[in-house]
């Protein structure tokens, strides 16, 4: 055997080792999260059809209605970071997320009867409304539609309708690369770009990449685990689509009654601060908080975020018992 050949034997080897250990690292870290998903929620069986949620902690009820691209576990991780403790927080899987199926009619007032339907079941009269990013659509016809249920409204980075600039993916290739895949519903592309190029996918999510770079490991980390928590990508892939392609109409924001807290961030990539503005203006004695930087994960603002959310549900909590 010559050393030409005996070197590209060699190479060619290595290069099945370490294709094999790409694989093995991929499976092991798919099947994980496979198994938590598929453990960690419970299926209630409503007037509305079949809902998954999951739920933790006691207090003031609080329900977390996740954005695009989550699912229950989602919902119970933001209230973790951005409320805190002292809550019973029940936490949705929206339609067409993991285990919640998608019905003939998937629109954000059909989304918030099928949230009534789950409190319903749970035996729960009145809630703190929680609605991020995309979810904060249902969570706006929830306290539309059914206002007694409501105790309280806080839409963070939302998703929602904005007369003039309206909400949108970031438009950078990396951006359109990532929302390619993610339509393709490829969980081993997006586990692979998260190993290589972690800042694309970030992006994707709505956060300047330097402004995750400058902050704190702990915040740092928090990001990572957000990226980390979109897999299996595959399970969430139904419902990605229906929050990519929304019919966003001006509501009739006024008239709701619930008291409200509305966040963003200026720099949030999905432009979310239009939106925010515009329901705050229109809300009646709406809050609205904007943060200069931090994008559409609120970074380096987990504490504040936890702070104004925290007394404000407490107080709107107070004032719903009042007669």
């Amino acid at each position: 055997m010559s050393r030409t050949s005996l070197l590209l034997m060699v190479a060619s080897v290595a290069v099945v080792v370490a294709a094999a250990l790409v694989f093995r690292s991929y499976t092991d870290a798919i099947g994980r999260a496979r198994a938590v998903v598929s453990s960690g929620g419970r299926i209630a069986n409503t007037p509305a059809g079949m809902i998954e949620y999951a739920e933790n902690g006691v207090g003031i009820l609080l329900l977390s209605i996740h954005g695009a691209g989550g699912g229950y576990d989602q919902g119970l991780a933001i209230a973790a970071d951005l409320v805190g403790d002292g809550f019973r927080v029940i936490a949705p899987s929206r339609f067409g997320y993991l285990g919640t199926p998608i019905p003939e009619d998937a629109s954000p007032s059909a989304q918030a009867d099928a949230h009534v339907a789950l409190l319903g079941e749970l035996g729960v009269d009145k809630a703190v409304v929680v609605g991020i990013s995309a979810g904060a659509r249902s969570a706006i016809e929830l306290a539309l539609r059914h206002p007694r249920r409501v105790a309280a409204v806080i839409l963070i980075v939302p998703g929602t309708y904005a007369p003039a600039s309206p909400v949108a993916i970031e438009a950078s290739c990396g951006s359109q690369f990532a929302f390619w895949r993610v339509n393709a519903g490829a969980d081993f592309a997006w586990w692979a770009t998260e190993k290589i190029a972690p800042s694309v996918l970030i992006r994707f999510l709505g956060v300047p990449p330097e402004i995750v770079a400058a902050a704190p490991k702990a915040e740092r980390a928090r990001v990572m685990q957000i990226v980390r928590r979109v897999q299996p990508l595959s399970r969430r892939f139904a419902g990605i689509n229906i929050d990519s392609k929304p019919d966003l109409q001006r509501l009739p924001l006024q008239e709701i009654v619930a008291p409200t807290l509305v966040i963003s961030a200026r720099d949030d990539l999905f432009n979310t601060l239009q939106a925010a503005e515009f329901a705050a203006s229109t809300i009646p004695n709406a809050r609205l908080v904007v943060f200069d930087t931090g994008g559409h994960l609120l970074v380096g603002h987990e504490q504040e975020v936890r702070a104004i959310m925290g007394e404000f549900v407490v107080k709107a909590s107070v004032k719903s018992m009042q007669p």
